[in-house]
């Protein structure tokens, strides 16, 4: 007989013991800081991501060389 997994996702936003979410903070409430270091990791995420397909569309066009 298989066992059952007891691993649960683990939820970030609800409430303890109410099972409602709890609100998530709209980007003007946020301290400036925190919205200039997202900002900086999101353009980041962008930049690596650019890069990164233009690196795998590079390696791919030197396969069919």
């Amino acid at each position: 007989m298989p066992r059952q997994s007891m691993t649960y996702q683990f939820d970030l936003f609800s409430v303890p013991h109410r099972g409602k979410t709890a609100g998530t903070p709209q980007w003007p409430e946020l301290p400036e800081e925190t919205r200039q270091a997202l900002t900086a990791l999101i353009v980041r995420l962008f930049v690596d991501h650019a890069n990164g397909a233009i690196a795998s569309r590079q390696k791919e066009a030197s396969h069919d060389a």
